[in-house]
């Protein structure tokens, strides 16, 4: 007899999509893809090239794929500013849920998912910060946890994105809540994870600064190509971030992690394999193109880790409140970046 699988749906099948829908067909023992949702009628074409003959229902109305028959569980991944929404309505149809990042980005969005998922507290919720299931991230945490560092006291976090010469991200600046919501958030969570292997902090204050190198039309919606920011806790510790949209090599996300005995470095050096290049031009290494092909296996370890919590009954990997917190740090450097002042929190993380 062979053993239970996870039935799940995939919603949304753009670029994104399209990578989980293969993942969940192909690189997920433990799930059968059985749905799929897209009004878009070029991904429907794609859909019935790729998922119908692997028996994958196609739906172009979000609630008709809910009820679909033997759906346990939607992974989402729309676009951001639907996302809350999907969420709340797969919860309430009793389904688990898996939320592509950020679930909103308005912080109180964010907050009603969490709430809908309190008052459903049998089913499995969790928002896919994919660096949370990277091998190295996963090593650098439990070196820190251990104490090799001793207490991580300043963190230096990146994400740089390789030039898109499309520019197709700045019709996208005006629903993804900036370049700190879309890039950093990545590392702000990574942040609150790391600081938070050593008790959880609160945060006192951000303030950021950014420009505009090479999309002047980003300035329409209060946004930048590349920002830098810098969040202080009340326990004194200290995290900075860089975010880009510009890397000419191509995808750059690196951390450093500095503590009271020494410091981790994720991805120092960013390369796309041990493939050194020589020739007259000198001596390099490429780097990946984007960010999903330096992430390729975290987003198949958080599909696989999440199907066995729905389907063992175990924890989750990471919590869901986490996803507010992001969000909230992310929003607040924004703001900052547009009206150049530091935004600063209470100790119980509202804003002053």
């Amino acid at each position: 007899m062979a053993p239970r699988t996870l039935q799940i749906a995939c919603a949304g099948l753009g670029r994104m999509g399209k990578r989980h829908a293969q993942n969940l067909l192909h690189r997920s023992p433990r799930s059968t893809l059985v749905a799929a949702f897209t009004p878009d009628p070029a991904e429907v074409e794609w859909a019935e090239t790729n998922l119908v003959p692997y028996g994958v229902a196609i739906y172009s109305d979000y609630d008709a794929m809910l009820a679909h028959s033997g759906l346990e569980a939607v992974l989402i991944s729309t676009i951001t500013t639907v996302h809350a929404e999907q969420a709340i309505k797969a919860i309430e149809a009793g389904k688990h849920v898996l939320c592509e990042k950020p679930l909103s980005t308005d912080a109180a969005i964010c907050q009603s998912v969490v709430d809908s998922s309190l008052a459903h507290p049998s089913l499995k919720v969790m928002c896919g910060f994919s660096r949370r299931f990277d091998d190295s991230y996963r090593d650098a945490y439990a070196k820190t946890a251990a104490g090799l560092i001793g207490t991580p006291s300043i963190i230096r976090s990146q994400t740089c994105d390789k030039i898109d010469p499309t520019g197709n991200f700045v019709n996208f600046a005006a629903t993804s809540g900036g370049i700190f919501v879309d890039c950093s958030v990545h590392d702000i969570d990574l942040i609150l994870w790391f600081f938070g292997s050593t008790g959880t902090s609160a945060v006192k204050s951000v303030v950021s600064s950014g420009t505009v190198a090479l999309h002047p039309e980003l300035k329409q919606y209060n946004d930048a190509d590349n920002a830098v920011g810098i969040i202080e806790f009340y326990d004194g510790r200290v995290a900075y971030l860089y975010c880009s949209r510009m890397m000419a090599a191509g995808q750059e996300d690196t951390t450093e992690i500095i503590g009271t005995k020494g410091k981790l470095v994720v991805n120092g050096t960013a390369q796309k394999n041990l493939v050194g290049i020589f020739d007259a031009s000198g001596a390099r290494r490429e780097l990946p193109a984007h960010y999903y092909e330096r992430f390729e296996l975290a987003f198949v370890h958080e599909v696989n880790e999440f199907a066995a919590a729905c389907l063992d009954g175990s924890d989750l990997p990471m919590g869901i409140q986490g996803a507010v917190d992001a969000v909230r740090i992310a929003k607040a450097l924004q703001d900052s970046l547009v009206s150049g002042e530091k935004v600063r929190f209470d100790e119980r993380g509202g804003r002053l």
